[in-house]
Formats: C-alpha cells, structure tokens, sequence
C-alpha cells in the first residue's frame, strides 16, 4: 500500500467550447499538454482525443480505465484500497481512494460526459502483491476481489487486465483511439487491443 496522501478533491471549471474539452469534476490534472495524470486515489475523465490519461505506481492499487470508442469519451480510477468502511472521513473526502466507492464514481462521470455504457471498454491494472509485508495484508489480492465483485454486480465484463504479480506498473489510455499499454519492469506492452 502506498504512504502517499491522498490528493485533495479537485473540480475543474468546464471550457465553454470545443467538445474536445476536458470534463468538468474530474480529479485528475493536467500534467501538460498531452497528458492528464491521475495521482494516487484519483480520477479523471475525458473528452480530448488529443490527450492520454496515465498514471504511475500501480503496485497494490488498480488503475482501472473506460472508454466509450464513438463518443472518444475515457477515463482512469488509482485506487488504493478496497472497501471504504476502513475510514468513512477519508471515503467522505476522497472517495477515488477506494474501489466500492472510485468505481462507481468513474462509471458516473464518464456517462455523465457522453459515454454509453453498453459501449464502454473497460480494462484494468495493478493489484500486485509488492510489499514485503509476509502476505498479511495481501492489499494487491483484496484490490483484484473488489474489483472483480464490483464488476460482477455491474454485469460487465474486463475487455484486457494485467493485473496480480509483484511488479509496479504504469497504465496509459489514448484517447484518439482507446488503445491501453502497460510499461513495467522497463518494458512497454499494449493491453488492449490485444
């Protein structure tokens, strides 16, 4: 599990044209100008086929990405722990931080932007075991259990994962055209399309 804090719900105010805009609510900033970062227990979404949304660090957290191919509308959670009844303040205040609550969340923005979901491609990575902490917490498998209930309970189906092992992994959505890559242990890999 990752000992960075969580970052602060972020609202970013909505430009009032180009449909290629980014969408307003996310949590994600813009890294520059081709990339939105999502941080540790957060999100973003978006409308910009110009950008890709990446994120870094995925040991025991699960990056989970959704992109809706016709509307070019996509999106990636880093959460970092499973259920959110560990700490309702930091749930209150972050819920991007926890699978049962960031999940839901990035579905809802992602529609909420143009997305429809019998079109969206979801797929996931991360849920490694990489702490050296004897198996106890075991924070990776719990991360791919949630996820895999969630998605049960929402009916829907990973297109590609990556996930599981004890490697970081970084996880990048382009938005042009929804292809997913995965770079770990110095090597970049596509995850979807396969």
């Amino acid at each position: 599990m990752s000992r960075i804090p969580a970052t602060p719900l972020r609202t970013a105010v909505p430009p009032a044209a180009p449909p290629a805009a980014p969408v307003a609510g996310t949590l994600g900033r813009v890294a520059d100008a081709d990339r939105v970062v999502v941080g540790v227990a957060d999100l973003a979404v978006s409308r910009d086929a110009t950008k890709s949304i990446i994120t870094y660090a995925l040991g025991s957290c699960i990056g989970v990405t959704v992109y809706d191919p016709v509307a070019k509308v996509g999106g990636m959670l880093h959460f970092m722990l499973p259920e959110s009844s560990v700490s309702k303040e930091k749930a209150a205040a972050n819920p991007a931080m926890f699978g049962d609550l960031g999940i839901p969340l990035l579905f809802e923005k992602v529609i909420a932007a143009g997305a429809k979901r019998e079109r969206l491609v979801v797929c996931a990575a991360g849920g490694a075991e990489v702490l050296a902490d004897d198996g106890h917490f075991r924070i990776g498998n719990r991360n791919r259990t949630i996820l895999r209930k969630i998605f049960w309970k929402l009916n829907l189906l990973l297109a590609a994962d990556d996930t599981g092992g004890q490697h970081s992994r970084t996880l990048t959505l382009r938005l042009a055209d929804g292809s997913i890559s995965i770079r770990a242990q110095g090597k970049e890999t596509p995850l979807w399309p396969h």
